[in-house]
């Protein structure tokens, strides 16, 4: 097709030719409108051929689908290709259109820039490049069509400023929409001279600086509706809106406005909607926004109001949507709040609010949503709510009582969500809690219900969470609890639950979090739970189990967490995934679990010997003779089979304890083969050995000429305490708290780690060995070791001083007034991160693996680089402490491979690879490796492999980062993926994944593009 189009395009431009050479006009008559439509066509991927009757053949256009043309003149007038799906770019034949009045390409891919050349059809009224994937800046010639009434360029990737005379000549502009790009810098002052402006949507750019523009857009009276939500717009609103009368949408919503609420917007009698929320507006409501009679969308939330809530919002009668949330508002509400009867959403969460709930809200029949969460209410949930239509209900964490309301037919088919936890209410969960069929969300928790869980909860087929923790429940798990297969999450903790755990549980095949704990449920854990194959968190701990746990736990796959302490549990552990690095703090209390996390006795169900009766052998004959004999040759038949099994059980236990004490010698063997191949190559390594013993207490200095006869060297020595205080103190994690001490040359400093004494090796020549060996790892990615401080009640290991702060600072605990991370600068620490720990993996022999890598060990210099820290520490451990080992797997939660098993720690490079691949994925989404909500958790590798199957990888992108460029993004993302693999084996190497992001990272030659 798109040949076609070539040979079509040369024939038009070779007949022109003709024309010109020749210059016989009459010989040869060919339409611009045709030959600009043809050139504009051949710019575009047209994959259901829309456009397939634009024939450069015809001598007039008019005709042609989507076209449309000014009867007097036969000129093309307008072209509408909205949501055709149409791709490419807007190329300049659109120029040759010169009678062109509305040029509308809405709700398509098209990419590049907007070329300049639109700026040259002087007569053109509408232009509609909305929703689509344009970038670049908006050209300056769009301000000099002096025609122009309507101009939307929204939901694209533009970018850039926008001059402050760039609407000096549109003065017919009516509508103008920019919203949804990264625009950035000032809001032109020129838009003050688009006196017919009637609709004005900036939202969701990043326009700064001070409302003072304000002042202008006021006395645009002739406007209808104005957003400027989600921008970075700051300071006090300057009064003025009275001008604006015939105002009906006013959002100012997520930007930076401080000051007291413009009182003055109560004089916009036609007004509607009034969004004002996510800013900092502080004091009190003002009271002339009363005269809002028309206002139907209300919403002040996320600000510092405070002071009474106002008692005239129930004169608004037109009200339907009330967000008043996240202040700190006070008094109560009004008896009169029943005067709202055209209310659907209110929403008062988290102020000071007390008092009862007005009971009159029932007489708002059109209410679907109602949250009063985090207030100080007290009284019963007024029965009238369980009455109407609603679908949310959230009452949580406020003071109420009594029991809950029987609901009526309405309800059940409408509720969604029920929320009334943290309250005190009693009473019993009513039976007609199960005809909630739409019923998604149910949560009761902390509550004095003292009543049993009905059985009828099992009956609703929709619901994902059910929370019934700390409610003094009584009475049984229900076995049929899981007969809809929906359910999410499940929460009884905390309650006085009895009997066994219900085989019936392992139905719940959706369930991600089981959690049972600190009840009092007997019996053995039921093999049925390894049915649950998406199960991530177990929790059984404080009950009264006994027996094994099932082996066949081991097999689930997508278990992360369990808890099994202070039951009565006895046998092994099973076999694989979580079990192969647990905690012992989730096996405490079980004396009679085999575990070397556990210290006590271990009991192992092991089946009883089979006793033969030796009266079952011999002829029937003898048995009178035998009866007759039982205190004689009876017992010396039976002294004589004890004899039998005491020598056989003897004998196997002989050949158990040789085999074993065998195998033990031969791996001692092993191991000191190994570590004298392992001791020959750290000697090699570390350069050729030191004679002497080390000195203790003495500061020790690598390459540095000074060290002996410093003063602060000196110093420290005999005071090292003195420079350890918290005033000097700069971070602290798992292998020790760090300094920053001033014991490099005049002005500079050097980060001093104080070790954990109790982990760390204790023969000082040791100690100096492992740090003089990790002195000679020197990598620019790489913080430098330079010596340590060792007695044997103090072990300090001295480095670089990094002055920049960490990653862990700059990603997820950043100051707001601080910009986000640009994707230039996270390419930058992906690829030194990677170079640092390929260094560790392939140039130290033998290899260091880094085993802690997060983001709080990636620092940065006076440049920025990035520099990985705490690296091969574990070399400073001893050999037989374990303790720090289980400790850092609660540390970098989300950052530990699966196959790492505590009981044996064998860990390998391919461990740091998964968890650079974590580290990726945090870079590039903004978000943490494991985030927990109040009722759910999200893992961030899960996540965004979800998205990437379902291809809308690029929705996990942190929106507070600035343009990126998606032929980067989408295949680091893909790295990431394949870094946490759950298979070690098909993870990359550090070195492979270097060359991988230099290949992402090198510009592809860009193509040369002719009209």
């Amino acid at each position: 097709m798109m040949g076609n189009h070539s040979i079509g395009i040369s024939w038009v431009f070779l007949a022109v030719s003709i024309v010109f050479v020749n210059g016989d006009a009459g010989s040869f008559q060919l339409n611009d409108d045709v030959l600009g439509l043809i050139v504009f066509k051949a710019d575009i991927n047209d994959p259901s051929s829309h456009l397939e009757s634009w024939n450069e053949d015809d001598y007039s256009p008019c005709s042609w689908k989507y076209i449309k043309c000014n009867p007097a003149t036969g000129r093309v007038s307008e072209i509408s290709l909205d949501g055709l799906g149409l791709s490419g770019k807007i190329g300049r034949g659109v120029q040759k259109l010169q009678h062109l009045k509305v040029l509308s390409l809405s709700d398509n891919n098209f990419t590049g820039n907007i070329i300049p050349q639109i700026g040259l059809i002087t007569g053109l009224q509408k232009l509609n490049l909305s929703h689509n994937r344009l970038s670049g800046i908006i050209p300056s010639s769009l301000g000099s069509i002096s025609s122009l009434k309507f101009l939307d360029l929204s939901e694209n990737s533009l970018s850039g400023t926008i001059p402050d005379d760039f609407f000096r000549n549109n003065s017919p502009l009516r509508y103008l929409s920019l919203a949804k790009n990264m625009l950035e810098g000032p809001i032109p002052s020129s838009l003050a001279r688009c006196s017919l402006l009637n609709t004005l949507n900036l939202s969701s750019n990043r326009f700064s600086g001070n409302p003072s523009f304000v002042s202008g857009i006021w006395t645009l009276q002739r406007l209808r509706t104005l957003d400027l939500s989600n921008n970075s717009l700051s300071g006090l609103i300057p009064s003025g809106i009275p001008a604006l009368q015939l105002l009906k949408v006013l959002h100012l919503r997520g930007n930076k406005f401080s000051g007291p609420l413009p009182a003055d917007i109560g004089f916009c009698p036609h007004l509607k909607r009034l969004d004002l929320s996510y800013n900092l507006f502080s004091g009190e409501v003002p009271s002339p926004l009363q005269r809002l009679n028309s206002l139907m969308f209300f919403s002040l939330s996320n600000n510092v109001l405070s002071g009474d809530f106002p008692q005239w919002i129930t004169s608004l009668s037109s009200l339907e949507h009330l967000d008043l949330s996240n202040n700190a508002l006070s008094g109560e509400l009004p008896s009169s709040m029943g005067n709202l009867r055209s209310l659907k959403h209110l929403v008062l969460s988290k102020n000071q609010l007390k008092g009862e709930i007005p009971a009159s809200l029932a007489y708002c029949t059109e209410l679907s949503v109602i949250q009063l969460k985090g207030n100080s209410f007290t009284g019963s949930v007024p029965a009238g709510f369980f009455d109407l239509g609603l679908e949310e209900i959230d009452f949580s964490h406020n003071a109420l009582t009594g029991s809950l309301p029987r609901g009526s037919s309405r309800i059940f088919e409408s509720l969604r969500v029920l929320d009334l936890s943290r309250n005190n209410l009693g009473g019993s969960i009513p039976g007609e809690v199960g005809l909630f069929i739409q019923l998604r969300y149910l949560n009761l928790s902390w509550n004095d219900l003292q009543t049993r869980i009905p059985p009828e909860l099992g009956f609703l087929q929709n619901l994902t969470v059910l929370d019934l923790r700390n409610s003094a429940l009584t009475g049984s798990v229900p076995a049929d609890i899981c007969e809809s297969q929906s359910l999410q999450i499940l929460q009884l903790d905390g309650n006085s639950l009895i009997g066994p755990i219900p085989e019936g549980i392992g139905n719940c095949s959706s369930l991600n979090l089981l959690s049972l704990s600190h009840n009092n449920l007997i019996g053995q854990i039921p093999k049925s739970l390894s049915n649950l194959r998406k199960l991530k968190i177990l929790k059984l701990e404080v009950n009264d189990l006994r027996g094994e746990i099932p082996p066949e736990l081991g097999k689930l796959q997508n278990l992360l967490a369990v808890n099994f302490s202070f039951n009565h549990l006895v046998g092994r552990l099973p076999v694989g995934n979580v079990f192969e690095s647990l905690d012992q703090s989730a096996l405490q209390g079980n004396l009679g679990i085999c575990s070397p996390l556990l210290k006590g006795p271990c009991t192992l169900n092991v089946p009883k010997p089979l006793v033969i009766d030796p009266n079952a052998y011999g002829n029937n004959k003898n048995h009178t003779q035998r009866d007759r004999t039982i205190s004689g040759s009876g017992r010396s038949h039976h002294g004589m089979f004890l004899s039998v099994s005491v020598i056989v059980a003897i004998s196997a236990a002989i050949l158990i304890t040789s085999g074993v004490i065998i195998i033990t010698l031969l791996n001692a063997s092993v191991r000191r083969r190994l570590a004298f191949v392992d001791n020959a190559l750290e000697s090699i390594f570390s350069g050729s050995s030191r004679s002497g013993s080390v000195a203790a207490g003495k500061l020790v200095l690598f390459n540095s000429r000074s060290s002996s006869s410093s003063l602060s060297s000196t110093e420290f020595s005999r005071n090292p305490e003195f420079f350890l205080n918290k005033a000097t103190e700069i971070g602290e994690g798992v292998f020790g708290t760090v300094y920053k001490a001033p014991l490099g040359e005049r002005g500079s400093f050097l980060a001093v780690k104080k070790l954990v004494p109790s982990t760390t090796l204790q023969n000082p020549e040791d100690f100096d060995r492992e740090v003089r060996i990790l002195s000679k790892v020197k990598d620019e990615n790489l913080v430098l070791i330079k010596g340590y401080f060792w007695t044997p009640d103090l072990q300090l290991l001295v480095s670089d001083y990094v002055p920049n702060g960490n990653l862990q600072s700059k990603l997820h605990e950043r100051n707001p007034t601080t910009p986000p991370l640009s994707w230039s600068a996270r390419f930058r620490i992906i690829l030194g991160t990677a170079k640092g720990l390929a260094y560790l993996h392939h140039s130290c022999r033998p290899p260091i693996v880094h085993f802690n890598l997060k983001p709080t060990n990636i620092l940065f210099d006076e440049n920025n680089n990035p520099k990985i820290s705490d690296f091969g520490l574990t070399r400073l451990l001893t050999k037989h402490d374990r303790n720090m080992m289980n400790s850092r797997f609660q540390n970098a939660l989300g950052y530990i491979a699966p196959e790492l098993e505590c009981q044996s720690l064998r860990v390998n490079e391919k461990c740091d690879v998964y968890g650079f691949g974590v580290l990726i994925l945090e870079l590039v989404t903004g978000r943490r490796p494991v985030e927990y909500g109040e009722d759910s958790f999200v893992i961030l590798s899960d996540h965004v492999r979800v998205l990437l199957e379902q291809g809308n990888v690029l929705e996990c992108v942190d929106p507070t980062m600035d343009e990126y460029s998606e032929d980067e993004v989408l295949p680091v993302l893909k790295l990431a993926l394949v870094c946490t693999s759950q298979i070690p084996s098909n993870r990359p190497t550090m070195a492979e994944i270097v060359q991988i992001l230099q290949v992402i990272k090198t510009p592809v030659p860009q193509r040369l593009e002719t009209f």
